[in-house]
């Protein structure tokens, strides 16, 4: 099942001895496409914080109620390490905070979650397929962390291969793996005001210096 990005945040977090925050962001993987973490705004709890929860983290997920839950104590979160931008996002950082949190490193293993396919979810609305996914992204994973911000991404321009799109609105994520498949833009008259879905395999690059995505595509194939 594929589900909007967006559509994630304002989700309410809930740890197992209360409510934590509101999901505001996710810090993805361009690499493997893939978000690692889901940024939570705490408020008044831990003013000037911004929490990050791994999706190895989650117990339960209701989209009907749009709410999240996690294993973890509200102590648990307030006590772990602590970043203000994906820019912080070092792999030290990762090292520390999968120790923190005793959870295995992603980027350990060939598989898109480490030694796995999946998070560890421990069971809601979502269930795991028994079988491993089919296709492999077929990548090293780097040896640096490279996370980028959803929610700053939304808004780059597009471009084909000899052209340059509309609009980028959204992702479309794998609920069951929490992979990336689409981006979603607005590009040419034919397409629907929901936007084209385009597999990321296609997504060549992203480029923070010209605020632009390179789509492996042509402006016709796309219209």
């Amino acid at each position: 099942m594929f589900r909007s990005i967006q559509q994630l945040y304002g989700y309410k977090l809930f740890a197992s001895d209360g409510e934590v925050g509101t999901v505001t962001d996710c810090y993805f993987d361009d690499h493997n496409w893939a978000v690692r973490y889901l940024v939570v705004d705490p408020g008044s709890r831990l003013p000037g914080r911004q929490v990050l929860i791994s999706p190895h983290s989650l117990s339960r997920l209701s989209q009907d109620r749009q709410v999240m839950w996690v294993g973890l104590t509200r102590k648990q979160i307030r006590n772990s390490p602590s970043i203000q931008s994906p820019k912080q996002v070092s792999r030290q950082f990762e090292e520390e905070y999968c120790r923190y949190y005793g959870l295995p490193c992603y980027w350990q293993g060939e598989a898109l979650w480490g030694m796995g396919d999946f998070p560890i979810l421990e069971g809601a609305d979502i269930s795991l397929p028994d079988q491993p996914l089919a296709s492999r992204h077929g990548r090293n994973k780097p040896a640096e962390t490279n996370l980028l911000s959803t929610q700053a991404v939304i808004g780059c321009r597009p471009r084909v291969s000899d052209d340059s799109l509309g609009q980028f609105r959204d992702f479309m994520i794998d609920l069951q793996s929490w992979a990336i498949r689409q981006v979603v833009v607005k590009a040419g008259s034919r397409c629907s005001t929901a936007g084209l879905g385009i597999p990321t395999s296609r997504v060549d690059r992203i480029s923070w210096e010209k605020s632009s995505m390179v789509i492996n595509l042509t402006q016709e194939l796309v219209e």
